[in-house]
């Protein structure tokens, strides 16, 4: 009983520090994960509504970086740094992002899981900050929640482009 009490609670701990956003895609798993691993596919559909992006660096393995600047609408560019912790093809990709400043810690964890859903894919995300508070601050000033939410619309629009 206490054990399920301390997992109970260690779980809505985690929900609170977390962003969760999923989409099934019209697209065979194995599309949806290739156009994670090529920037010149990211670069046509990663962000939200109105940003492009420009890769500096991307190293796709375990411990390798992609460094990248979101360019919002306004004009106003947003630096990043991913750090890949763990790859595995086409099932899961877990990275830790921030800005790509020096000495910055990462402001979360993310994991991508892709999942076979009958002919098409199934992605779960989780962004998981290291405090509900920090969570709270990144979705309300930059409107992360929604954010996410565009950013997997722009993939599935770009998904069906490949395809047609």
């Amino acid at each position: 009983m206490i054990e399920e009490a301390a997992m109970s609670m260690a779980a809505a701990e985690l929900d609170a520090r977390s962003i969760v956003v999923s989409r099934r895609f019209d697209a065979p798993r194995e599309l949806v994960f290739s156009v994670f691993t090529e920037p010149r596919h990211l670069e046509r559909w990663w962000g939200p509504n109105g940003f492009s992006t420009s890769t500096s660096e991307f190293d796709f393995r375990p411990g390798g970086r992609w460094r990248y600047v979101m360019h919002g609408p306004d004009g106003r560019d947003y630096p990043n740094r991913s750090v890949f912790t763990e790859i595995t093809p086409p099932e899961r990709i877990v990275y830790l992002n921030g800005w790509d400043v020096e000495d910055a810690e990462p402001m979360f964890e993310a994991t991508i899981n892709f999942e076979e859903d009958g002919a098409g894919t199934l992605l779960n995300q989780r962004m998981v900050f290291p405090t509900a508070a920090s969570r709270n601050e990144v979705a309300e000033k930059y409107g992360a929640v929604e954010g996410a939410q565009q950013h997997l619309q722009r993939l599935s629009d770009y998904l069906n482009q490949l395809q047609d």
